[in-house]
Parts: structure tokens; sequence; C-alpha cells
């Protein structure tokens, strides 16, 4: 399993409130991707970043999903390139599950 922790520079006029009520609209688009376990929105307007957290099976999955249509709204609606940073995934503490979940 890995976890990608996406970045994405937003303008300083977006709000917490307008980038929820977007995040609200998208988000069910994700529960049908190939591999992706998990996606958790993130918004910081003090840094100016918006992005996710992402868990994944695999890499090559992640990294074609980046590729793909995503990168396009991305660019379209920030008119900005990502940074991606992967992490290899070898433990999940999941207290909501109340378990421990071993990947390697």
């Amino acid at each position: 399993m890995i976890t990608a922790i996406v970045k994405i520079k937003i303008p300083d006029t977006l709000t917490l409130k307008q980038y929820e009520e977007h995040a609200k609209k998208i988000a069910g688009n994700f529960q049908s991707v190939p591999c992706l376990i998990r996606k958790n929105f993130l918004f910081n307007d003090v840094e100016g970043y918006a992005g996710g957290v992402y868990t994944w099976d695999n890499k090559d999955a992640a990294e074609t999903f980046y590729a793909g249509q995503w990168l396009e709204n991305i660019r379209e609606k920030f008119r900005v390139e990502p940074e991606i940073v992967y992490f290899d995934t070898p433990l999940i503490v999941d207290n909501e599950r109340g378990c421990i979940r071993v990947t390697s």
C-alpha cells in the first residue's frame, strides 16, 4: 500500500466554505476509482494550499490516476501543477474499525 499527499496552491480568494462545497460535489466520483482505498480532502488557507491524502493499493494505480482526467481537472480549476509525494505505508492504525492493518 502507498499513501500520496497532494498539495495544490489555491487562490487567496478561495474560502473553506467554497472548497467544501466543491469537495461535496466531487466526492462521490472517488468511490469508483480503481485501487483507491481512501481519500481525505485537505484545506489550509493560512499556507494557501488544498489537496488530499490518498491511500492506494499500489503506486501504479495512483500514478495512472494522477496522469489522467484528474490532472486536467486540477489544471483547469486551479491553473497550477499539483505537488505529489508518495510514501510506502507499512501499517495503518484504524481507530474507527478498531484495528491495526499490516500492509506488507
